[in-house]
């Protein structure tokens, strides 16, 4: 009985804990961007991450960290500066941002919550990286799907 409920415990706990590693990815995503520091003239106002399927076809975990910036520098000169610290071209994106609502994420309705839903943006840019896992059991997140 003993060897049975340990078998039971051990297929089920991956597939029970695989959403919360999934999310510790994603937030680790948000906390690398979090860990740079600003450029002049820049201030944070908010950070999120999310993991799941997030853009695109098929099936597949995706993890995502982006912050929210006010600067009072270009998009050319934020690019600039972000530029050292892109890995590929899946990190340390800047564009600009216009509403609270994050536009390009199709399958989640990811929202900037320091902002108000009818506020006017005026130098508010979003930075943001696709992380990535080497966790086995990612794909078992019904998320991914």
């Amino acid at each position: 009985m003993i060897i049975l409920i340990i078998a039971v415990v051990a297929l089920i706990l991956p597939i029970v804990s695989t959403p919360f590693i999934n999310n510790y990815i994603a937030y680790s995503t948000k906390k690398n961007l979090m860990e740079v520091s600003l450029p002049d003239k820049t201030e944070r106002v908010d950070a999120l991450s999310s993991a799941g399927k997030l853009m695109g076809n098929g099936n597949g975990m995706q993890f995502f960290g982006a912050i929210l910036i006010k600067s009072e520098q270009t998009l050319e000169q934020l690019n600039n500066f972000y530029a050292k610290y892109r890995e590929n071209d899946w990190s340390y994106i800047v564009e600009k941002q216009v509403s609270n609502n994050i536009a390009f994420i199709e399958h989640r309705d990811l929202k900037f919550k320091a902002l108000k839903a009818d506020e006017k943006l005026v130098n508010y840019y979003i930075v943001y990286t696709w992380g990535s896992s080497n966790y086995p059991l990612s794909d078992l997140d019904i998320r991914g799907h």
